[in-house]
């Protein structure tokens, strides 16, 4: 053990690429996606059992807590949407290069914010 031996690399000192975290955020969003359909699911199922179902759910829905539930689920929606498209268009054959990787990634992180925002300019606002 008298040898120096090179340490690994860890998250403090390594840095993940733009790709590495886009796709974990991928699978994250998909996680986030589906048990955020769970709760879509409950909230239509208050809307089939009647007025009073409903009104409770719609309480929870306007609640400030809820309204973050529901930015994240449409945050998650968008990103993963939008980085759906991009995974097509690499099962095409097209963009595979390191910097159409990176560039596209931005514009799948810009399109996110930017439909995200018109969602929610359009519920406020309308």
């Amino acid at each position: 053990m008298s040898k120096a031996r090179p340490l690994s690399p860890h998250l403090q000192i390594y840095r993940l690429p733009l790709p590495a975290i886009l796709s974990i955020t991928h699978r994250m969003t998909g996680v986030v996606l589906s048990t955020g359909t769970i709760l879509l699911a409950l909230w239509l199922i208050a809307l089939a059992q009647g007025p009073e179902a409903f009104a409770m759910a719609m309480m929870a829905v306007s609640h400030p807590i809820g309204q973050i539930i529901l930015f994240g689920y449409s945050v998650a929606l968008f990103y993963h949407m939008c980085n759906g498209i991009r995974h097509l268009n690499w099962d095409r054959g097209s963009g595979l290069e390191i910097e159409s990787v990176y560039r596209s990634g931005k514009i799948t992180i810009a399109m996110a914010v930017l439909l995200t925002a018109l969602l929610w300019a359009v519920i406020y606002l309308a």
